[in-house]
């Protein structure tokens, strides 16, 4: 038996790295399933696992999987009752966002937030491509973003993955951490990984200037440790964030204005849509809560007509 941790996850087959520091070929034996996940990736880059190599073979077979700090998911696209596992005991991810050229949603930042929120995974902010920022509304909306991040509780870093600005600084966040690097197609993942890590040789993509979208161009998760300690897991880049494994109930808690709000409600079980005496609904018309995290929590709790919501207990 060998033990290690999965880099490298391609959908049919695993690189784990072992122990002693081998890279071994792994496969998933077919009834390997997690209990209590419905998840279409049984086992994440970032997995401990414990390994059976089988005779006379380079490939061995994972017949374990150790206890997970933590994980983060997302909804699968091909599933909709089932989850896709992100990653696995990871300290932290790095959310990387464009205001522009792609523009990335609020909507999208927010849900990836109260997801992680969710799995108790801290999220550290990256404001890229500020080097491409042309219009004053464009610079107005960064700092915008910055004021309100920051002041919900999440670190923000302005930079430029091309011109190297910010760098630095975001760096110094990541060293001795294991990071998700996570955001939309086109946001610079990419170029940020080659940065932090030139070995990678990740691939970048034009960004499609009939669409102004950005291009998938990781097409597996991949464990990439960085030269001063830590590591950064790239993930294929993720168009949607539909919510899963969580109660309606428990949306609002997952923002952390709206939950520090919610503490001056009339009534415990309040949803903050309608209710008399809602502190959340106070603060909105007093303009002491952002309308886009409101508008993101409503899409959120709107998720439940889809059936995205596991049933309470």
């Amino acid at each position: 038996m060998l033990h290690g941790i999965v880099i490298r996850n391609t959908g049919s087959h695993y690189i784990v790295r072992t122990d002693d520091g081998r890279s071994v070929p792994c496969k998933v034996k077919g009834n390997f399933r997690l209990k209590g996940i419905r998840s279409t990736n049984p086992v994440a880059v970032g997995d401990g696992v414990t390994l059976n190599m089988a005779a006379e073979s380079e490939t061995a077979f994972i017949c374990g999987i150790d206890d997970r700090r933590n994980y983060i998911i997302r909804k699968a696209s091909n599933l909709s009752k089932q989850s896709h596992i992100l990653a696995a005991n990871i300290d932290q991810a790095l959310l990387v966002a464009t205001v522009a050229r792609p523009e990335t949603s609020t909507t999208f930042i927010d849900r990836f937030l109260a997801s992680a929120e969710a799995y108790r995974v801290p999220v550290v902010l990256a404001l890229n491509k500020d080097d491409e920022l042309q219009s004053e509304d464009e610079r107005a909306t960064r700092d915008y973003w910055v004021a309100l991040y920051s002041g919900i509780g999440y670190p923000c870093h302005v930079i430029s993955a091309i011109t190297g600005k910010g760098l630095d600084e975001l760096g110094e966040a990541l060293q001795g951490k294991t990071t998700l690097l996570a955001g939309n197609s086109g946001v610079g993942k990419s170029t940020l990984l080659n940065h932090f890590v030139p070995e990678a040789n990740a691939r970048t993509a034009e960004i499609s200037e009939a669409h102004g979208t950005g291009m998938h161009t990781t097409t597996f998760s991949e464990l990439y440790e960085l030269p001063d300690g830590g590591a950064l897991i790239d993930v294929p880049g993720i168009k949607g964030f539909g919510t899963f494994d969580m109660e309606r109930e428990e949306v609002a808690h997952y923002f952390r204005d709206i939950f520090a709000l919610s503490r001056d409600c009339r009534f415990n079980n309040c949803t903050h849509t309608h209710e008399p005496g809602c502190a959340v609904l106070e603060a909105i018309e007093g303009m002491r809560l952002a309308p886009s995290r409101y508008a993101s929590y409503l899409s959120m709790l709107e998720d439940k007509d889809e059936g995205k919501y596991r049933a309470a207990y």
